[in-house]
């Protein structure tokens, strides 16, 4: 069977459907990354007088500052707590909807409204919630005996900050998980538990191999939200604090840019930034997406 081939009545009509979408990605992200690459060989006064070509010392500067490093090591605790919370709890949700028959879709639609809180809001919610002095979870803490306080505590903020950047990605890891678990026949779970499989070996055994797709693809999309899209959530609870304990790499390039006015270390760090990101989309498609198949 041939498939048939799509013609279009004008030559020029393909590229003027591409256009908008090319023109936005040269605009909003191919400019500004060029943008950033040149900044980052620069270095700027603070008022943007004068510039000075100094080539990569404003990356090997960063790698000789300690507090960069810790940055490095902030931003990787808090990126795999992030990312194993999240979706840990997310699959649990989703095998507990799998099994609904009736209320499936009622749970779903509730599951989903956090997705849609904005970040800022979510961390000014966590941010009540564990507040030391009106919270009620270091109220609840308090009776059992732990003082609850991440203004000095620097591992209570950074639990704070998973808490608060894995419950607002939840909803998303769970869409994923429950449409992952819905698309594995029924047959063969069937036949497990014909032949005597507990539901935890029918889980571990057949499950969860055949979620391994969604499972790799969640995996490297939470590390990048972890990395990125919780800036306003760090901002809103910790503000990287206390003592750097949850300044990560995003809020650091964000303090040096544009509390500091460092600007050729803040262009330096969103580029390394940026170069993590492609790598991880570079292992997820070369490596994972041809690799891992139903």
């Amino acid at each position: 069977m041939q498939t048939k081939r799509m013609t279009y009545p004008g030559r020029f009509l393909p590229y003027a459907l591409l256009a908008p979408q090319v023109i936005v990605t040269l605009i909003f992200f191919i400019w500004p990354a060029g943008q950033a690459l040149y900044q980052s060989l620069l270095r700027e006064d603070a008022f943007g007088l004068r510039s000075t070509f100094v080539g990569l010392e404003n990356f090997a500067r960063l790698f000789r500052d300690g507090s960069y490093v810790n940055s490095l090591s902030v931003t990787v605790v808090f990126a795999l707590g992030t990312t194993l919370l999240s979706m840990t709890v997310a699959l649990l949700l989703a095998s507990t909807v799998n099994r609904m028959i009736r209320s499936r879709s009622t749970y779903t639609t509730l599951l989903v409204w956090p997705y849609a809180i904005a970040p800022a809001l979510a961390g000014v919610l966590w941010w009540f919630i564990f507040n030391p002095s009106i919270g009620i979870v270091p109220y609840m803490l308090e009776m059992v005996g732990y003082q609850w306080n991440h203004r000095n505590s620097g591992s209570d903020a950074m639990l704070l900050v998973i808490f608060a950047a894995a419950w607002k990605q939840i909803s998303y890891n769970f869409l994923f998980f429950l449409a992952g678990l819905q698309s594995i026949p029924q047959s063969l779970i069937e036949a497990a538990s014909i032949d005597g499989a507990s539901p935890t070996k029918r889980f571990w055994t057949i499950i969860f191999p055949l979620l391994t797709p969604t499972t790799f693809f969640l995996l490297v999309v939470n590390v990048v939200y972890a990395m990125f899209d919780t800036f306003a959530i760090i901002h809103a609870t910790t503000a990287g604090g206390p003592a750097q304990a949850t300044n990560i790499l995003v809020y650091k390039v964000y303090a040096d840019g544009f509390v500091g006015l460092n600007l050729g270390s803040s262009a330096a760090q969103s580029v390394i930034l940026m170069v993590i990101v492609v790598a991880l989309t570079m292992i997820q498609f070369r490596f994972i997406e041809r690799r891992v198949n139903y």
